[in-house]
């Protein structure tokens, strides 16, 4: 595990749990001093006390519902005011919500593509511009192996997905020689407790090819510091991503749906 980051600052979006826990975990073993936040105040909090425990690091917490408009320019105008600089921006936070798009309650929709797309590009916009004018900095973009293809059932998440691939793609282009990176991170199915919240029962396919929380962070971690535009984590998961552009379009989605509800 590289100790570049050790003395740097990250920001973890929806740290409370999963994904968001286990980024936090793995860049305070980096030596990395953190800014953790979420809704779940309580979670947010033990988890802080525990890596400052284990790895004598810096820990900040800012519990805060990401999917209200005003919350990126929030939670950046508290880090300016506490004086504290962001190296390292992890857009974690997102929704996911399983079933078909007419039973869907718009407001649980609204919600999750709040969240999974104007929060992440407006976060992206305030914490990018700093880290350039200071010529240094990595964002990491959480879409989905859901992003390559239409997913039926998951079909506004899927496609919220795929435009923080194409948008986290198209910034890492943008950024190059200016000393800050973005890679977009794009897991498949993980022991996390998304399927729960989306309310889906995993299927044959996602039993199979479960990875476990910290392989993917690690590998979205690495990936990060080596620059990388984007990254699938497993081979698997990378194959069916790839093989995706060979097949025609009018079976992606009923391939699609087959493994998601299977």
């Amino acid at each position: 595990m590289t100790n570049s980051l050790r003395g740097k600052r990250a920001l973890v979006t929806g740290a409370s749990s999963g994904l968001g826990a286990d980024f936090a975990r793995n860049l305070a073993g980096r030596g990395c001093q953190l800014i953790l936040t979420a809704r779940r105040e309580e979670q947010l909090r033990a988890l802080a006390h525990d890596l400052m425990q284990r790895h004598h690091v810096e820990v900040s917490v800012i519990p805060m519902d990401l999917a209200a408009p005003d919350a990126p320019q929030q939670l950046y105008d508290q880090i300016q005011a506490a004086g504290q600089t962001v190296d390292v921006l992890i857009n974690n936070a997102g929704l996911g919500i399983y079933g078909t798009f007419l039973e869907i309650p718009w407001e649980r929709e609204r919600a999750m593509l709040e969240l999974d797309i104007l929060t992440l590009v407006h976060l992206t916009k305030l914490f990018a511009r700093d880290m350039v004018t200071r010529r240094y900095g990595h964002i990491l973009q959480i879409a989905s192996i859901g992003a390559y293809q239409p997913s039926p059932t998951y079909a506004t998440y899927s496609a919220a997905k795929s435009f923080v691939l194409y948008f986290g793609e198209a910034l890492a282009y943008e950024l190059r020689g200016t000393g800050v990176t973005c890679t977009v991170l794009s897991p498949g199915v993980t022991e996390t407790e998304f399927l729960q919240v989306a309310g889906q029962n995993p299927s044959l396919y996602q039993r199979t090819t479960m990875m476990t929380s910290e392989q993917v962070v690690e590998i979205g971690i690495e990936a990060m510091l080596k620059g990388r535009p984007s990254v699938v984590p497993g081979l698997l998961n990378g194959v069916m991503a790839f093989s995706t552009r060979f097949m025609p379009r009018q079976w992606a989605a009923a391939v699609a749906h087959q493994f998601m509800t299977r």
